[in-house]
């Protein structure tokens, strides 16, 4: 097939082709092996590199786009495997000698240094992608996928008449991935939510988290309520991770009566907002971190939610700041929590979050439960 497309080139560019042992080498290579999806990319980005090369040798105005030889090399590196991309620099790096042979003014020092970075960007990030198994934009859309199901995964199911739900994730940096994460299930007459923080923040701690919420929303549901969070300890006791640790609360909340169940694991405590008093009750349950000791131990803690009040749930980087106590946080937080009352917790939500994180760069979360 090749060979009959070669024929069809012009006299000049079939001689030019004829001159350059590597071009040679290239075209023999494409002909010996299967014409896979890589190799129509290269040959498709071989001749372009040929042409434009060519092109700026017989250009006397100035006007061949020599540049285009750098959109070349950084097409190979989003599209191709690192072998095929050092082929492909080869020729690159043979139509830029040819030109120079011909004495072209447009292959100077600045576009042989940009050329030789836009190589190493391109080398280094088809090696990146070679070592993850994608090519081409394939591996974007992967991480765009996982982002848009942990978003998912962190929407709290639709609740019957008289309740309603806000989650408001903010992570590090503006970052997609965090180590804050929401799992929730609902079947219509009890739901349950847990809120986990994983140590550290933005993509560092996003790995963990996106293999957590999958193990976490597999357990939630699956289990008996009470055995939710030592069934999650046991699982990271299997990992065996040396980095970092993990925090978890947990709630169960009968929508038929309003009673529900509150556990923790070393995290920040639930806050209950009293309608009938005004007043904000800090939860007493606590609890070891997941993954420190064998056999976890939590002391739960009920209540009722009648209507018009509500249930907070939030991680530490709304609360802990460096050098100040934690109490401290808490209060600072419902102080500002106080404007939920009037212009209602779903509306309010998101700017308390913003409001709390403004002056820190941590990954940070909320949960509001309430009934109407």
């Amino acid at each position: 097939m090749l060979q009959r497309l070669v024929h069809f080139l012009p006299p000049r560019l079939r001689a030019v082709l004829r001159r350059i042992p590597i071009l040679v080498a290239l075209y023999r290579w494409l002909r010996r092996g299967k014409l896979t999806r890589e190799r129509y990319m290269f040959a498709g980005l071989a001749a372009a590199a040929i042409a434009i090369g060519l092109a700026t040798s017989s250009d006397s105005r100035g006007l061949a786009p020599s540049g285009a030889l750098v959109l070349i090399v950084l097409g190979g590196g989003l599209l191709l495997k690192v072998r095929a991309l050092l082929a492909l620099l080869g020729v690159v790096v043979a139509m830029a000698a040819y030109n120079a042979s011909q004495d072209v003014a447009a292959i100077g020092p600045g576009m042989i240094a940009t050329l030789t970075i836009t190589a190493v960007l391109a080398l280094s990030l088809a090696r990146t992608r070679q070592k993850l198994g994608v090519q081409g934009l394939r591996g974007d859309s992967m991480l765009l996928e996982l982002r848009d199901r942990l978003k998912r995964q962190g929407e709290l199911p639709e609740l019957p008449d008289g309740w309603g739900s806000q989650v408001v994730l903010l992570q590090a940096g503006g970052s997609s991935f965090g180590g804050d994460f929401v799992v929730s299930t609902c079947d219509g007459g009890t739901l349950e939510v847990a809120l986990v923080d994983v140590s550290g923040k933005g993509t560092d701690a996003g790995t963990r988290a996106l293999m957590l919420s999958g193990a976490f929303g597999g357990l939630l549901g699956s289990v008996q309520p009470d055995r939710f969070l030592p069934a999650c300890n046991v699982y990271l006791q299997r990992q065996r991770w040396d980095e970092g640790f993990v925090t978890a609360v947990h709630v169960v909340v009968d929508l038929k009566t309003g009673e529900y169940t509150v556990e923790s694991a070393g995290h920040p405590p639930a806050v209950q907002f009293d309608a009938g008093s005004g007043v904000w009750q800090v939860s007493s349950a606590k609890g070891v971190v997941l993954g420190v000791v064998p056999d976890l131990r939590c002391v739960p803690e009920h209540g009722t939610l009648r209507p018009g009040d509500a249930l907070l749930l939030y991680t530490d980087g709304l609360v802990e700041s460096p050098g100040s106590d934690l109490d401290a946080g808490i209060d600072r937080l419902l102080g500002e929590a106080e404007r939920l009352v009037p212009q209602g917790f779903g509306s309010g939500a998101r700017e308390l979050v913003e409001t709390m994180a403004a002056a820190r760069d941590d990954d940070c979360a909320l949960v509001v439960i309430w009934r109407t």
